[in-house]
C-alpha cells in the first residue's frame, strides 16, 4: 500500500485518540454528572436553520421536556418554541449551553451525558490498549532481539519462555488476578495491574518474530565487519540489529493494542473492570444487559459503535504496514 494509504487510518486513529486523551475539554460534562429530570433522554439534534428558514451561524438544539409518567419508561416532548444556542470555548469546554443540559447522544439510566462517558471512558480503554502494547513490544524488542543475535542457550531459553507465555490463556490470568484483587480497590490499582499483565503476558508473539529478524540480520556483511572490528554487543545490537526490526515491531504494535482494548472492555463488561463511577466502553455496555433498555434506547450502543471502529482503524494501518 502507498503511504497515501497508509496516512488515513493513521490520521483518524490520532484523532480519535486526540478526542479521547482531550475529554476534558471536548466533553460537555463530568463523567459522574446527573441529570435526574433526564434518564433515558433522547439525543439532542443539532440546527442550524430556524422554523422560518433563517440560517443560523451559531447551532442550536431544542430541549426535552419531561412528560408525567407515573408507571412506564420516561417520555419526553421536544420543545421547538424555545431553542438553545451551543456556546463555544465556555468554562474550559468546547461547547455548552449555559443553565440547561445538552445531550448529543442522549443519557443513560442516571441521566449522564453519554457523549461525556464516552470520551472519558475512552481513556482507560484506549490507553490500556496502548501502553500494554507497548509494554509487551518493548519486552519483545528486547527479549527477541537479544535471542537471535545470540543465540545459544539464550535464544532457546527465550523462545521457550515466549512459547510458555503464548499457551497461556492470559484473558483467564486476568479474570483471577482481578477475583484476588479487593472490591475496594482504586481505579488506578486496576489499570496498572491490567496493563501489567497485558504487557507481561503479550510478549511472546512479537518476540519470536524479532528474533527471526535479528537470525537473518547477524549474517549480513555489515554486521559482521562491526563485529570484527570490535564492536560490542550492545553497541551491534543499538546500531544494526534492533533497527531491522522496528517495522515488525510496528506492524505488532497495530496489531496487540486492538486486542488488549478488547480484553480490557470485556473485563468492565463483566464487571471486573475500573470500579464504578469510572467510566469505561466495558462498564457503559454492561448497561445493555437489561432487555428493556437493549430494545428501547438505541444510542446506549456509542461504545460498542466507537470500539467497532477503532478496531477497524487499526487493522487497517496493521496491513497497511504489512503491505
Amino acid at each position: 500500500m502507498s503511504r497515501r494509504g497508509r496516512r488515513w487510518p493513521l490520521a483518524a486513529l490520532i484523532a480519535f485518540h486526540v478526542l479521547v486523551l482531550g475529554a476534558g475539554f471536548f466533553a460537555p460534562y463530568a463523567p459522574a454528572r446527573q441529570f435526574r429530570r433526564f434518564p433515558f433522554a433522547p439525543p439532542m439534534r443539532l440546527h442550524w436553520w430556524g422554523p422560518r428558514g433563517h440560517f443560523h451561524w451559531r447551532p442550536f438544539v431544542y430541549p426535552w421536556r419531561p412528560l408525567a409518567e407515573r408507571y412506564g419508561p420516561p417520555r419526553y416532548r421536544l420543545d421547538a418554541s424555545h431553542p438553545l444556542p451551543l456556546h463555544f470555548f465556555r468554562h474550559g469546554h468546547l461547547f455548552a449551553v449555559p443553565g440547561h443540559g445538552v445531550f448529543l447522544l442522549g443519557t443513560d439510566a442516571l441521566g449522564r451525558d453519554e457523549l461525556s462517558r464516552l470520551l472519558y471512558g475512552g481513556r482507560l480503554s484506549l490507553l490500556a490498549g496502548l501502553l500494554g502494547a507497548g509494554l509487551a513490544l518493548s519486552l519483545g524488542l528486547v527479549l527477541g532481539g537479544a535471542a537471535g543475535f545470540m543465540g545459544g542457550w539464550t535464544d532457546a531459553l527465550v523462545m521457550r519462555g515466549a512459547e510458555l507465555f503464548l499457551a497461556l490463556p492470559w484473558i483467564y490470568l486476568l479474570f483471577a488476578a482481578r477475583a484476588f484483587l479487593p472490591l475496594s480497590v482504586s481505579g488506578a490499582a486496576a489499570f496498572l495491574m491490567l496493563v501489567a499483565i497485558l504487557g507481561l503476558t503479550g510478549w511472546g508473539r512479537p518476540a519470536r518474530l524479532i528474533r527471526g529478524v535479528a537470525l537473518a540480520a547477524r549474517e549480513r556483511d555489515y554486521v559482521r565487519s562491526a563485529r570484527g572490528f570490535g564492536g560490542s554487543r550492545w553497541y551491534v545490537l543499538r546500531r544494526h540489529i534492533w533497527p531491522e526490526t522496528y517495522s515488525v515491531a510496528l506492524t505488532q504494535a497495530a496489531l496487540l493494542a486492538p486486542q488488549f482494548i478488547l480484553a480490557e472492555v470485556a473485563l468492565g463488561f463483566l464487571g471486573l473492570g475500573a470500579a464504578p463511577p469510572t467510566a469505561s466502553w466495558g462498564a457503559m455496555l454492561a448497561g445493555l444487559l437489561k432487555l428493556y433498555v437493549l430494545e428501547s434506547y438505541a444510542w446506549l450502543f456509542a461504545p460498542a459503535v466507537a470500539l467497532v471502529v477503532v478496531v477497524l482503524l487499526y487493522d487497517w494501518l496493521a496491513t497497511s504496514l504489512a503491505a
